[in-house]
């Protein structure tokens, strides 16, 4: 990959660990919540269950990938917090947010953010061998198929008693939807990474499940996209094309394949994957960069931080199924914008959050908050090292 990997691992060990360690807290447990534009550190902010659990995946992932004793106590710093603070020990299920020092600050349930706790306990059970995380991860999977689904799919929110609430969370561009493409893949992302690490039949048969909805209901094969908002009954809500979803769920249902090892979802799913990362080239992947997304046929032309770097690897994922050169080119190309637009030359930081279309940042947005996370630019880095060639 002419280098990229190299230097990509190199970024991994200088910028994003040296970061995000440097945000552990302490006293309270966890990891600090946010850090603003200026790179002001805010000690006291709201801490995002879905910015812990993603933390606990990336430094669980850390370890995996590079073996060094100290990734894997980020690892249980993570995964004690998630454990003794952020689990409902009367209803069940993990909350959407705690204040800093420990107590609820939104007890809501949400569907995405059980689903990312699972992602996380699996990747820390492999990381530590711990019984008690796995047995955590199987208690939120029973909550979510039998609380937060119904007979056609998965909801989305819950009140703390799991009763079907308002879904202003995973809902944006003006619609209330009940149902989410996004939610439905981070399910599918985390139900793949408990059946990889521990092949249960019961998850296995949910993943064929997932897949046959993403084949069936979500995917538009006339636009070649996926839709994205729904209302019950998988409905589409609106014309909007998430670019970066479409990259990254391109080599997400790939994985899921490999994993699952079945022929007839394989024979299926492949060209649909296929054919999402091929319109994303065609039609997103401009000026060494893949836009944001198109509504009512208007390209946002910012470039986001998490979709370059989902880009980047579901590119390289269809080099790799489809041996054609340009994939591996256009993710060089893509890395190579991350370097010079998207990583925050100053000392102390990460990523933008996001540029616009001339590369310029958008200033105010923060380094750190519920939602920016080491998640999509962390998995970037584990993915390419480890489909080195």
């Amino acid at each position: 990959m002419s280098g990229m990997e190299q230097e990509i691992e190199q970024h991994l060990r200088s910028r994003l660990l040296p970061f995000w360690e440097g945000l552990r807290d302490q006293r309270f447990g966890g990891f600090y919540g946010y850090m603003d534009y200026d790179l002001k550190l805010d000690r006291r902010a709201v801490k995002g269950v879905i910015l812990n659990s993603r933390i606990l995946w990336f430094f669980s992932n850390a370890y995996l990938a590079l073996g060094e004793p100290e990734l894997l106590e980020y690892a249980k710093h993570a995964w004690l917090f998630l454990r003794d603070v952020c689990v409902d020990r009367t209803y069940g299920g993990v909350y959407w947010s705690m204040t800093f020092d420990g107590d609820v600050e939104d007890e809501t349930k949400h569907t995405y953010n059980q689903a990312f706790a699972i992602y996380a306990l699996a990747s820390y059970y492999d990381a530590s061998g711990d019984e008690q995380a796995l047995r955590l991860a199987y208690e939120l999977f029973d909550l979510i198929e039998s609380r937060c689904r119904d007979e056609i799919g998965y909801g989305e929110a819950y009140d703390r008693e799991f009763r079907p609430a308002s879904n202003e969370k995973l809902s944006e561009n003006g619609v209330m939807a009940s149902r989410t493409m996004n939610t439905l893949l981070h399910v599918f992302e985390a139900y793949t990474e408990l059946y990889r690490v521990d092949h249960q039949a019961e998850v296995e048969e949910k993943l064929r499940e997932i897949l046959d909805t993403f084949g069936d209901k979500i995917y538009n094969p006339q636009k070649r996209r996926q839709e994205v908002f729904f209302d019950d009954a998988w409905h589409s809500l609106i014309d909007l094309h998430s670019y970066g979803h479409d990259i990254e769920t391109s080599w997400l249902i790939d994985r899921g394949l490999e994993i699952l090892g079945e022929r007839k979802y394989t024979e299926k799913m492949k060209p649909i994957t296929a054919a999402l990362a091929e319109h994303i080239y065609e039609r997103a992947y401009v000026d060494h960069s893949i836009l944001n997304e198109c509504e009512n046929g208007i390209d946002n032309t910012d470039r986001i931080w998490w979709v370059q770097a989902e880009g980047i690897v579901g590119f390289v994922n269809a080099w790799e199924q489809q041996g054609q050169e340009k994939y591996l080119q256009a993710a060089e190309d893509i890395w190579e914008y991350v370097k010079n637009c998207l990583i925050d030359p100053r000392e102390g930081s990460e990523w933008f959050w996001r540029v616009d279309a001339i590369g310029k940042p958008v200033e105010g947005e923060p380094i750190v908050e519920p939602w920016k996370c080491p998640y999509h630019n962390g998995r970037m880095c584990f993915e390419v090292m480890k489909r080195r060639k």
